[in-house]
């Protein structure tokens, strides 16, 4: 295929977070190619133009839309563009695939699942968390059975921000300068991967107070927010987020329980993962290593491409960024619907936002609204459930 016949992609962000995507697109070579980058900062722009061996740049997200020749838009912006930029791709045909997270209230969510309904363009959410090798490997379990039926779940997003808010000023808004879950789906979306067809239909959340100021002695958001979710298979889920407390963390902590298994992530870098399966463990008080179970378990397409990628030396988090993009690219290139599609991408995201409401609302219960079933007035926010 010629870059004639390829897919024509164009990033915006590419001289930010838009430059990780460069290790998946080197794994398709001739059925991708990057032909437009776009960012703000022009001085930045050559070299992003020249990581990519794009045929053209912009400063004007529009112009690249207009102009770029394209297929595909990588979104790799602050969050709180993604819900536009994604509209203005959808409603000019292209696919899009957007970091996360996708909107930043529940009206754009409504919006923006509005134009992937109309566009031909496919949308996914750039869930990177789903497509590390832990996650990976504990999907490949679940889809075994090997966890029985699963009910309940924990994830925490520890990832201490205050210097990185002075250096990327939106975060201070959109990360830390609300209350509730406003960075959740690498927590919950990993969890909803292990739980396959189900969805979170009513969440409730608490704050622990103010702590912390920022350099102006404005308070951030309340340090650590928890938010219980229940699935609508009856499944429990709890949710911590923290953005702004001192102390080491690995970023990403999970837990799962099923009837016949459980699993519990590393905590602490001198820790590993750890596992027990009824079905492949004899002494029941006596966790294993999750790693143990990689060589049988683990899915070969994505062991194989991993240790490609490896000997590139260019993994970006771990290799799950370029996982996650292959993904995207393979189910396009293979004419199917992306795996994290827009149904499943408000799935992860529209819990964190209706828990800011229950955080308005001290703390209540309230519904989650399911993008599938969504009509005109679609956009209101959760409703009070006992």
């Amino acid at each position: 295929m010629s870059r004639l016949q390829a897919l024509h992609i164009g990033i915006v962000g590419a001289c930010g977070r838009g430059r990780t995507f460069a290790t998946a697109l080197a794994q398709r070579p001739g059925q991708v190619c990057v032909q437009a980058v776009c960012d703000m900062d022009a001085d930045a722009l050559p070299a992003a133009r020249d990581r990519f061996d794009a045929a053209s740049c912009f400063q004007d997200y529009e112009e690249m839309l207009s102009q770029g020749q394209l297929d595909i838009v990588v979104i790799a912006t602050p969050m709180h563009l993604h819900a536009q930029q994604s509209i203005q791709a959808l409603d000019a045909g292209l696919h899009v695939l957007c970091e996360v997270t996708p909107a930043v209230s529940v009206e754009e969510c409504r919006q923006v699942v509005s134009a992937a309904r109309q566009s031909t363009g496919q949308y996914m959410l750039a869930e990177n968390c789903n497509y590390t090798r832990q996650c990976l490997l504990v999907e490949e379990l679940v889809r075994q059975g090997l966890f029985g039926s699963i009910y309940y779940a924990e994830a925490e997003y520890l990832h201490e921000v205050r210097d990185l808010n002075e250096r990327t000023k939106w975060r201070r808004r959109w990360q830390t300068g609300i209350d509730g879950i406003t960075y959740g789906t690498h927590a919950l979306g990993p969890v909803l991967c292990w739980m396959p067809g189900e969805r979170v239909h009513r969440v409730c959340c608490a704050g622990s107070g103010h702590h912390y100021e920022d350099p102006r002695g404005d308070n951030y958001h309340q340090d650590t927010h928890v938010m219980l979710a229940q699935t609508e298979g009856g499944g429990l889920i709890k949710i911590r987020l923290d953005m702004v407390s001192t102390r080491p963390s690995v970023t990403t902590t999970y837990q799962l329980q099923g009837t016949t298994g459980c699993y519990e992530s590393a905590r602490r870098a001198d820790e590993q993962d750890r596992i027990w399966l009824t079905a492949l463990h004899d002494e029941p008080q006596s966790w294993g290593a999750l790693a143990d179970l990689e060589e049988q378990y683990f899915p070969t397409h994505w062991r194989d491409q991993l240790a490609a990628m490896a000997d590139q030396g260019t993994e970006g988090h771990s290799g799950s960024d370029a996982i996650m993009s292959l993904a995207f690219i393979d189910a396009l290139l293979a004419g199917q619907p992306p795996p994290v599609d827009i149904d499943r991408a408000m799935d992860m995201s529209l819990p964190g936002l209706v828990s800011q409401e229950s955080m308005r609302t001290q703390g209540a219960w309230l519904d989650v609204p399911d993008s599938r079933q969504w009509g005109p007035d679609s956009g209101q926010l959760g409703t009070a459930t006992t």
